[in-house]
């Protein structure tokens, strides 16, 4: 997963150690020498994560993490405190004012890829339901601005799995503090049985349990249905740290090292808690923004109306982040004559199949739309040429190669699609030419021979391009 990190130092010797460590890992590299032009480097640079070190001159960097979280329009940006100050006072001070993590000097590489990993993971999803909350204020939805800063830290329901007597007595004492409901479970399977019955906010677990792997714990609550977009807390020995990166590398969002240090622990619990609820909140605009009728009422997915407003504020951000995207515009071939042959009711349950498909075939953020009538728009965010072409013509043959089960007498029939595509790079892009230049590649497709995918400046993508493009995609997927 690629990502622009800023790193933040005055010392240019440790800039260029941190640069050299991120860019042999693929990262984007951003670097600032001050505190204000650490705040300079974030307005225009749309960074995803900040690598901040405390002891600067002038402006240290308590003072910027605290700017970057107060403004809304960066406070959703990831901030990693580097440092070499050693008191929990300082620690616990850099999570109060919004900073994600602590990374003490010397740094260790394990615990600083996990972190930046995860971070990258979270601020993808952030940053998909920030543009589904700006789509919602393009029409009037929502007025009001979402800081993550200011949303509320009481009262949270917390799931403790924990065999250790004093640890958990130490931890439902400390987050009881801000009225939080603290419930313990000492085993996995009484944890799981607790899940499926109620419903919680943040999971803690101990990597140490006596008869169990807390890491396939971890596992299994971040593949359960009810838990998988709950953030999960470790709690974990010094001699952990590359379980601890494992766990980060599964889905969890932080850790805390024994001895537990009680502030420590509230000020890392806190704030996963504004977290998740400033995800919700942003998810409630979005919910809002369905009521008005963004969504095709037939096949569910985001109507023409939404997708345009979408794809405009994507291709505006891709310009900042210098990240690509790809359009794929799809057609069903000969629907014409499913309606002709055997009536608009069997042609709307094709149209809700192939809807299903697509949704089944790409990832949560990526975008899918009805343009009208039978034809559909996919969008692809921050994705590598190779990934897709094989994306695109996944979606055709999950198309082509099964029967659509419907209301006919043979109780299915067989429908084919073509697709055309196009990247777009980042640069001055007009969203309507990108939509025209996809579809005159879907029409090219269409024109020679149907059941196929063409995107611009690649041509046909045959079976052996097919191939080539799996083989680099899963070479990329290692390299992450």
């Amino acid at each position: 997963m690629s990502a622009r990190v800023l790193i933040v130092d005055d010392i240019l010797p440790n800039v260029k150690l941190l640069e050299a460590k991120l860019a042999c890992e693929y990262y984007e590299i951003i670097t600032a020498t001050s505190g204000q032009e650490a705040l300079e480097k974030v307005a225009t640079e749309n960074p995803d994560i900040v690598l901040l070190d405390v002891m600067m001159p002038g402006m240290d960097g308590f003072e910027v993490c605290s700017r970057i979280k107060s403004n809304p329009e960066t406070a959703h940006i990831p901030v990693v405190m580097v440092t070499a100050l050693t008191d929990i006072e300082d620690k616990v001070r850099g999570l109060e004012v919004g900073a994600d993590d602590f990374l003490s000097k010397p740094i260790n590489d394990t615990a600083l890829m996990a972190r930046v990993r995860s971070l990258a993971r979270l601020k993808m999803a952030l940053d998909e339901w920030r543009l589904r909350e700006h789509a919602a204020n393009q029409f009037g939805v929502v007025t009001e601005k979402t800081n993550l800063m200011q949303e509320p830290i009481e009262g949270a329901r917390i799931l403790l799995i924990e065999d250790k007597e004093y640890d958990k007595d130490k931890i439902v004492d400390a987050l009881s503090s801000d009225l939080s409901i603290v419930m313990a479970a000492s085993d996995g399977v009484t944890a799981m049985g607790m899940v499926a019955s109620q419903e919680f906010d943040i999971l803690m677990v101990s990597l140490n349990l006596k008869n169990e792997d807390g890491l396939r714990l971890c596992s299994h609550l971040r593949s359960n249905e009810k838990t998988r977009s709950l953030p999960i807390v470790m709690i974990a020995d010094d001699k952990d740290m590359s379980r601890v990166a494992h766990g980060m590398e599964i889905g969890a969002y932080d850790y805390i090292m024994r001895p537990l240090e009680k502030s420590e622990l509230i000020a890392r619990v806190r704030t996963q808690i504004r977290r998740k609820r400033f995800q919700e909140r942003l998810r409630s605009s979005y919910e809002i923004s369905l009521s008005m009728a963004l969504t095709d009422s037939l096949t569910g997915l985001y109507n023409r109306r939404y997708l345009e407003v979408h794809l405009g504020k994507l291709i505006e951000n891709n310009n900042q982040s210098k990240k690509a995207l790809a359009v794929l515009i799809m057609d069903i071939d000969h629907f014409k004559n499913v309606n002709d042959t055997y009536g608009h009711n069997v042609g709307d349950e094709v149209l809700k199949v192939f809807a299903e498909r697509l949704k089944n075939s790409v990832r949560s953020f990526d975008l899918i739309a009805r343009y009208g009538g039978e034809e559909f728009v996919v969008i692809l965010p921050d994705v590598s040429s190779e990934r897709a072409y094989m994306v695109a013509e996944r979606l055709r043959r999950s198309i082509g190669d099964t029967p659509i089960n419907c209301s006919v007498e043979e109780g299915s029939i067989s429908i084919t699609t073509s697709i055309g595509g196009m990247i777009v790079e980042s640069g001055i892009h007009n969203m309507e030419q990108v939509l025209e230049r996809a579809d005159k590649c879907l029409y090219e497709a269409k024109n020679t021979g149907r059941n196929r995918t063409i995107f611009e400046n690649k041509g046909l993508i045959t079976d052996e391009d097919y191939k080539e493009v799996q083989r680099a995609v899963y070479m990329e997927d290692q390299q992450e």
